[in-house]
C-alpha cells in the first residue's frame, strides 16, 4: 500500500507538471514576440529547414528563444508545410500568429503600376521609385535588359502590359517586367485572335504599333474605335498617318510640351508626317481596349479627326468638313449661318 500511494503521488506530481508545462506553453503560444515595437523583415530562402527558420527569426530582431520557436513549429505538425519568402512581423504578432504566416506564406507585398499610355522611359522611372524592389535593371541598356528577358533584338516600347503587379519586398524589377511582358504576350494574341478580316494592320506587330497610337490619341474611351478606324482607312489608301503622338515620341526627351510646326517638319522614324506608314515601334504601353480598338476599328468613311476640347473627338470624311471643325474646335470660329 505504501508503494502504492507513493506511485500515485507521482502520477498525481507528474500530472500536475504537465498541465502546468501545458498551460505555460498555452500562455506562451499566445503572448506576443517582443520585436522592440519595430516590424522585422524576415527573408526565408527556398530550402531552410523549420530549425533554421526558427534562428531566422532571432536573427531578423525577435527577442525570444529559437529553440523554444522550432519546438513549436516541430510540435505543430506544420514545420513541413511553412513556406520560403519575404515577410513582415509586426509588433503585437504572437508565435502562433507567426506559424500561421508561415503555413499560408502571408509575404509582406508592396506593388507597382504601369499605366496604359506611358512610354517606356516612365516604366522605368516607376520601376526605379517603387519601394523594396530590386533595381536589377537600372544599370542595364535597353539592349541588354531585353535580352535578359529573352527578347534580343526587340525594343522595349509598348511590351509591357499596363496593370498593377504585386511583389514580394526584395523581388528584382527584372521579375516584375517578366511578368508584365508576357501579360502582353497573351493581351495581343488575344486581341489578334479577335481581330476583323479586313484589317489594314499585317500581324500582330503592327497591331501593337497602331494600339499604342489609339491609346496616345484617345482623350474619349468610346473614341477608340472611331480613332482606329480612321487610321485604318488612312493606312488602306496610302495616306500619311499624321498623328502628333508619334511625332512628340520621337523628339524624345527634347520635348518641352509644345508642339511647334518645326517638329512636325522635323524628321524621326517616328514622324508619321514626314513619314508614311506605321512607325518603327510602338510608341507607348497601350492598354486592352486599345489592343482590340487597333483590330476591331468601326466601320466609318472618316479620314480626319480633331479634339473638341471635351476629350472626345469630331470625325470628318472630308478636307472641308475636317477644316470647319478645326477653326471651330481649335480656334473658336462658329461656322456661318445660312
Amino acid at each position: 500500500m505504501v508503494v502504492l500511494k507513493g506511485l500515485m503521488k507521482l502520477l498525481a506530481s507528474l500530472l500536475v507538471l504537465a498541465l502546468a508545462a501545458g498551460a505555460g506553453a498555452f500562455w506562451w503560444l499566445q503572448q506576443p514576440i517582443d520585436t522592440r515595437q519595430a516590424t522585422l523583415d524576415l527573408s526565408i530562402e527556398p530550402g531552410t529547414s523549420p530549425k533554421s527558420m526558427a534562428q531566422a527569426v532571432v536573427n531578423a530582431g525577435a527577442q525570444t528563444s529559437p529553440t523554444l520557436l522550432y519546438a513549436w513549429f516541430r510540435a505543430s505538425g506544420q514545420s513541413r508545410q511553412m513556406r520560403a519568402g519575404s515577410y513582415e512581423i509586426p509588433p503585437g504578432t504572437t508565435p502562433q500568429r507567426l506559424l500561421n504566416m508561415l503555413v499560408r506564406g502571408e509575404e509582406s507585398l508592396r506593388t507597382v503600376t504601369i499605366v496604359e499610355g506611358w512610354n517606356w522611359r516612365q516604366v522605368r522611372q516607376a520601376l526605379a521609385k517603387a519601394d523594396k524592389l530590386k533595381p536589377d535593371s537600372r544599370a542595364l541598356s535597353d539592349e541588354v535588359l531585353m535580352a535578359q528577358l529573352g527578347r534580343p533584338g526587340v525594343a522595349p516600347e509598348g511590351r509591357f502590359y499596363a496593370d498593377t503587379y504585386a511583389y514580394a519586398k526584395g523581388s528584382s524589377d527584372l521579375a516584375v517586367l517578366q511578368r508584365a511582358m508576357k501579360s502582353m504576350d497573351k493581351h495581343l494574341l488575344q486581341a489578334w485572335d479577335a481581330r476583323q478580316a479586313d484589317v489594314s494592320v499585317k500581324s500582330p506587330e503592327e497591331a501593337l504599333i497602331l494600339a499604342s497610337i489609339v491609346e496616345k490619341e484617345t482623350g474619349k474611351g468610346s473614341d477608340r474605335p472611331m480613332i482606329s478606324g480612321v487610321f485604318h482607312n488612312r493606312l488602306r489608301i496610302g495616306m500619311m498617318l499624321q498623328t502628333d503622338p508619334t511625332v512628340i515620341y520621337g523628339l524624345g526627351e527634347a520635348f518641352d510640351g509644345n508642339l511647334r510646326r518645326i517638329h512636325l517638319r522635323t524628321d524621326t522614324p517616328w514622324n508619321t508626317y514626314t513619314r508614311g506608314g506605321l512607325p518603327p515601334t510602338p510608341i507607348a504601353m497601350p492598354g486592352k481596349a486599345a489592343l482590340l480598338a487597333a483590330v476591331q476599328p468601326a466601320k466609318t468613311q472618316a479620314l480626319y479627326f480633331v479634339a473638341k476640347g471635351d476629350g472626345s473627338s469630331q470625325f470628318s470624311a472630308t478636307l472641308d468638313e475636317h477644316n470647319r471643325a478645326v477653326n471651330r474646335y481649335q480656334r473658336g470660329i462658329q461656322p456661318a449661318k445660312d
